[in-house]
């Protein structure tokens, strides 16, 4: 395969919120060309399939998992607690990685069916899977998920276990998403320097400047912390536009036992597990006040950032479900002294962006560039990643 080969590829993306699968699809070169929509120009594919350079609109979707799907993924998290061998699968191990398999299967089957694509229109899927235990400072990431069998499945390659390769060697696993971070904003030429903000389950940054490589670091949490408050309070699996949260009133006093972690301050870069932090200093509140309280720890954590950074950002870029809350972009805002604004303000998906990222971390890992960095893993060179899985395609 040649260096400037154009390749279409899929990412895969279930987060630590455990709420779906996305899917997304970009045609990229695993450098610096990413085109997500628009475009008319043709090539050819690494597999040789005729592709547009470009779509008219971004190719995505989303999977929701049911309600008892969510279920065996829980079961499945605290089972995993306390593993010691990252490819061990007891019982509820095994079942939620059967689950997840097949949700992704289905999501990318979805997505092809809906744009009258083929296997042979696609030459890799990049496979996350879900994450259930990561700890970096015992060298253990479990992402449960069956590579090989999505492979066989779909009858696309699939690149999955991208983390393994890092925290093997000694870097935190997390995160990722950097380098397609970066791709996207030396892209569109921003003023530099800037921040992109992903909250998911948990709450991570990349610092673009521009000569140095990009900084990233998990800050601390995002949605995890308050969605399992609400669905502990009502049931519901989040709160729906900030509502809840708007109505509280932040306890400074609580919010002050959840900052006195040494995590804060500890130097980058770091990351986390979903289950990191404990929420005792929330019992005996309301459940708006409770809400409240911990979008203030997300805003507050993600403004301790900064201390980490070369130089402060000229902008925030925030994708993810929590840019969906506008309690919790209010209370950024508040709290940092740059714009924030959506990925979807700067053109972007920002549903869909790590899915984007995985697709093309699956095409710099079948390329052998690199994924991580020292700068953003702790790892002490730069690091490739990712398991290649085969499909089983006929010679047709």
């Amino acid at each position: 395969m040649t260096g400037d080969s154009i390749w279409t590829a899929i990412g895969l993306m279930s987060g630590t919120s455990m709420d779906g699968v996305d899917v997304a699809m970009i045609t990229t070169d695993g450098h610096g060309l990413v085109l997500t929509g628009g475009g008319a120009a043709r090539t050819r594919s690494a597999a040789g399939a005729e592709i547009r350079a470009g779509f008219e609109k971004p190719r995505v979707l989303s999977r929701p998992y049911s309600a008892g799907e969510r279920a065996v993924l829980r079961r499945a998290v605290d089972e995993a607690k306390p593993l010691r061998d990252r490819d061990a699968r007891p019982r509820a191990l095994a079942e939620a990685e059967a689950v997840v398999t097949a949700a992704h299967a289905e999501a990318v089957e979805a997505l092809l069916a809906e744009h009258g694509l083929t296997a042979s229109d696609i030459d890799v899927v990049g496979f996350h899977g879900q994450t259930v235990l990561h700890r970096p400072e015992e060298r253990l990431t479990v992402q449960i998920g069956d590579g090989a069998a999505l492979a066989e499945r779909l009858g696309i390659d699939v690149v999955h276990d991208f983390r393994a390769a890092d925290v093997a060697a000694g870097g935190q696993g997390a995160p990722l998403a950097p380098a397609y971070h970066r791709a996207l904003v030396m892209s569109q030429r921003m003023d530099l320097p800037v921040v992109v903000l992903n909250l998911g389950g948990v709450a991570n940054v990349t610092w673009i400047g521009r000569d140095e490589d990009p900084i990233a670091f998990d800050t601390g949490p995002a949605n995890a912390l308050i969605d399992d408050w609400i669905r502990e309070h009502t049931g519901a699996d989040h709160d729906e536009g900030g509502a809840i949260a708007a109505r509280g009133h932040v306890q400074a006093d609580v919010l002050a036992d959840l900052l006195d972690n040494p995590y804060f301050s500890a130097p980058a870069p770091k990351s986390l597990d979903r289950n990191a932090f404990d929420p005792a200093p929330l019992a005996g509140l309301s459940i708006e006040d409770g809400a409240a309280t911990l979008v203030a720890f997300t805003a507050a954590t993600v403004a301790m950032a900064e201390l980490h950074f070369p130089a402060p950002a000229r902008r925030w870029i925030v994708a993810g479900g929590g840019a969906k809350n506008p309690t919790i972009m209010e209370e950024l805002q508040k709290r940092l002294d740059a714009p924030v604004m959506t990925a979807e303000r700067v053109g972007w998906s920002g549903e869909y962006l790590e899915a984007q990222a995985f697709a093309y971390l699956a095409v710099r890992s079948l390329t052998g560039l690199p994924l991580s960095f020292p700068t953003t893993t702790g790892v002490k060179q730069p690091m490739t990643g990712g398991v290649l899985a085969s499909a089983r395609r006929s010679a047709a």
